[in-house]
């Protein structure tokens, strides 16, 4: 089978070319030379290789049993390697001649030496050169010469290193194979330098696993200058924050195939149903008509008052409920496509058609949704957001009965009621506005998540608290926001307020000295308990001028009742325009429609 510039699951599924990891190394390399060029204006005689390790495989607890292997995601966004128990690297030789400073670039792959009977079981085992040929990178080796391959190149550097350093250090161009180093070496005798991954992922508060090693060699310069753990992880994590165009079209593709199977689940599922074949449902439609092996996250499927459950469908609540007459339904799915992904939920409900209180809940939501995404575009604070949304929901419990604010106080559509008098009446509250309510942290017993968050490579993407950004609120729910960054053009985010009727949050919101209870009515609010929750979550990118929303679900009450009922999907008309659904109306979305027709 002659090479392809691109991987995919056959068929008419997307083709994801393989320039988008060769675009991904590039940014990283620019950002590398000028991290280095800071840190080193007067000496950029010095090369420096990047070591990532791959996923390894895996087996479950003590059997044999082996799981779908899913790549690591900094791998995967470096080297596009499908599979597992790979390494690599980046090797930067850097020279100046003359005033003008050169880089060369070497990208080496390690893989596994497996053994024969591997064939018996897996397949044929690909040589190093179907490998290189494969992940279009300048060499493959083995892993088990990656201990010698870097000491090879950290001597290289030692004492100006010798014509073409030794083998091992892997040049290409210019040098020889190994060292690293320019042709002569570098006067002065700088030392090559490897950068490992070091950090913590600012949104779950996990280590990322550095690499080790066995050699006591490289064990003794871990410790030394020779070896740096602080530079590449937050350098690489910003990397993913913004995305390349070959990235937007690859995530625009998930979302895409996420709402239509978001839209074939809505079109089946009724009274009676258990939630898990909601979730079999979507899984089905997405890997069955789209390639699409691997979903993002545990499908959270929650009807009834599982609705209110921000992360149902675990283990011990594994979507096992029976769906009823008049249930909302929440739906939170996303498919992954060579480890790309997307994250859309839906709400409605079981029986096709919105009561009205279901009505005003979910309008409230859709009215966050339709405020957040007015506002985005390049600048704008995403905590801002995150407070605009809270504000729409505070206005749809108004509207439910359930918030109180003094009838002597107007509260003008925009909430931006400036009116402070005190209220002299029986009761001493002193709140004046929505805003209030908001800085009071009211939303948050109401929507006790964040707006949304990053996604690419993982659904919760990284970079949300980088170094040099926003950090962390630590404020009642404000703490859960997993960024607080200003967004700038070609960042992905889901936009997911949500409305949920909490149990404990409840009881808590109404005990004595509660600043809330005296803002709610606990009759009306006693009455929304079962209720569940709605949430609506879209996946956007920023533009240069705004967003552009990828997630081409039905989103209006008219919209989603006319789906239930039968209708096609997707429209001839948008109803909804705000909600920035650039390709709603397109009858072939990236093509993948053309075999489907409509839904």
């Amino acid at each position: 089978m002659p090479n392809q510039s691109f991987f995919s699951m056959g068929l008419s599924t997307f083709q994801v070319p393989k320039e988008l990891f060769a675009t991904n190394r590039k940014k990283l390399i620019q950002e590398l030379l000028n991290n280095n060029n800071n840190k080193n204006k007067n000496n950029n005689n010095r090369n420096i290789l990047c070591y990532l390790e791959g996923g390894r495989s895996e087996t479950r607890n003590d059997t044999d049993h082996e799981p779908i292997f899913r790549q690591e995601s900094y791998f995967h966004y470096i080297f596009g390697v499908k599979e597992p128990d790979f390494s690599g690297c980046i090797n930067l030789n850097l020279s100046s001649t003359g005033g003008k400073e050169e880089v060369q670039v070497t990208t080496t792959l390690f893989m596994p030496r497996l053994p024969e009977d591997y064939a018996t079981f897996m397949g044929r085992i690909k040589t190093p050169e179907e490998v290189k040929v494969m992940y279009e990178v300048d060499e493959v080796r083995y892993t088990d010469e990656v201990e010698e391959y870097l000491k090879a190149f950290l001597k290289a550097g030692v004492g100006g290193g010798s014509e073409g350093g030794s083998e091992g250090g892997g040049g290409s161009e210019g040098g020889s194979e190994g060292g690293g180093g320019s042709e002569g070496g570098s006067e002065g005798g700088s030392k090559n330098q490897i950068l490992l991954m070091k950090g913590v992922n600012s949104d779950s508060g996990k280590e990322f696993k550095t690499p080790t090693f066995k050699s006591e060699e490289l064990l003794a310069t871990t410790s030394s200058t020779n070896i740096d753990t602080t530079t590449l992880f937050p350098i690489l994590s910003e990397c993913r924050v913004v995305k390349s165009s070959l990235e937007l079209e690859l995530l625009r593709y998930c979302s895409e195939i996420t709402s239509l199977a978001h839209v074939y689940t809505m079109k089946n599922i009724k009274p009676g149903m258990m939630e898990y074949q909601c979730e079999s449902l979507f899984r089905h439609y997405v890997y069955y008509n789209f390639g699409a092996r691997h979903v993002g996250y545990t499908n959270i499927c929650g009807c009834g008052p599982n609705g209110a459950v921000l992360h149902y469908g675990h283990a011990g609540a594994p979507n096992d409920r029976q769906i009823q007459d008049g249930d909302m339904c929440l739906m939170d799915m996303g498919a992954e496509y060579f480890c790309y992904g997307s994250d859309v939920t839906c709400s409605y409900p079981s029986n096709g058609k919105f009561t009205e209180r279901q009505k005003i809940v979910y309008e409230g939501v859709l009215n966050a949704q339709r405020k957040v995404i007015g506002m985005l575009k390049p600048g704008v604070s995403w905590l801002d957001c995150h407070k605009a949304a809270e504000g729409e929901i505070i206005r749809a419990l108004q509207k439910l009965g359930v918030v109180v604010i003094p009838v002597q106080v107007a509260d003008d559509d925009d909430g931006d009621d400036n009116n402070n008098n005190n209220n002299n009446g029986s009761s001493s509250v002193s709140t004046s506005s929505v805003d209030d309510l908001v800085d009071l942290r009211l939303g948050a017993v109401f929507m006790p998540h964040g707006l949304g968050h990053f996604i690419g490579i993982d659904t919760h993407d990284v970079g949300g608290y980088n170094i040099g950004h926003q950090q962390r609120i630590a404020q009642n729910g404000l703490r859960s926001l997993r960024t607080c960054r200003v967004v700038q053009p070609n960042m992905t985010l889901t936009v997911e307020p949500g409305l949920y009727f909490i149990n404990h949050l409840i009881d808590d919101a109404l005990k004595e000295g509660s600043p809330f209870k005296k803002y709610l009515n606990e009759d009306v609010l006693n009455d929304c308990r079962g209720f569940g929750g709605v949430r609506l979550e879209d996946v956007v990118a920023i533009t240069k001028n705004g967003v552009e929303n990828y997630t081409i679900c039905p989103r209006t009450i008219s919209e989603v009742e006319s789906v239930m009922a039968g209708g096609k999907w997707p429209p001839t008309k948008d109803d909804d325009e705000s909600l920035m659904r650039s390709r709603l109306t397109d009858p072939t979305p990236l093509g993948i429609m053309s075999s489907m027709k409509y839904l």
